[in-house]
């Protein structure tokens, strides 16, 4: 499903070039779920941004299902987050003038599903926001806010879920619910999913563990 080769990543900042991905490759199977973990600045979330196409590397190539993403050009790749991906922020991310549901049905609305509105009230059914649909982001918690988010992500019903710190904002037992629920809907629909965390909770639940360090990939072990 994920086949990363030789990515590099190199910015330039304060005159100084500063590398932030060296040298990695991984391959993800269909349906895996994978943690990747590291040290704050280790090169998690840019990794996840350059599978996402949000950015590209300065060389090495990034394939997912089948489709080279350096074959796609800007419009290509909004098309390709909209029907295949699905993204989760430790900062939620919701639109505060929408409330829960019309937050969740945004990615459907982008992709003409007749079933926006009933799909999306499923979807925060599951998430345990029956009650809560017609909230604004500003009137929910931030554990109900992060459900949202997990909502919105499956909308889609994408191949890929790229979670990056789900949890960092949430204090534990919130936290703990929303891994519960994140984890349900992937075996619900059998995407294939990628989490970037501190969390060793949340890590515990993949299959696989990816460690980062210093931009490279250090060890990577099945658990």
């Amino acid at each position: 499903m994920i086949k990363v080769k030789d990515l590099f990543v190199n910015y330039r900042s304060g005159g100084k070039n500063i590398t932030v991905l060296s040298d990695i490759s991984l391959e993800v199977n269909s349906g895996e779920v994978v943690a990747i973990v590291g040290p704050s600045g280790s090169g998690k979330s840019t990794l996840l941004g350059m599978i996402a196409g949000l950015d590209k590397p300065h060389s090495g190539t990034i394939t997912i299902n089948g489709q080279s993403l350096e074959d796609l050009n800007e419009d290509d790749l909004a098309l390709f987050r909209r029907d295949q991906v699905g993204i989760i922020f430790q900062s939620f991310h919701l639109i505060p003038t929408l409330t829960a549901l019309e937050n969740v049905m945004v990615p459907l609305e982008m992709s003409k599903n007749l079933d926006a509105a009933e799909r999306g009230k499923n979807l925060l059914e599951v998430v345990g926001l029956k009650e809560r649909m017609d909230h604004y982001p500003g009137q929910l918690s931030g554990g109900e806010q992060q459900r949202v988010a997990v909502a919105r992500a499956f909308a889609n019903r994408p191949l890929i879920l790229l979670a990056d710190e789900p949890t960092g904002n949430l204090d534990s037992s919130t936290g703990n619910l929303v891994i519960d629920q994140l984890v349900q809907l992937h075996r619900d629909f059998g995407t294939t999913l990628l989490l970037a965390t501190h969390d060793p909770v949340l890590a515990g639940k993949a299959k696989r563990v990816v460690t980062l360090k210093d931009g490279k990939l250090v060890t990577d072990r099945q658990i």
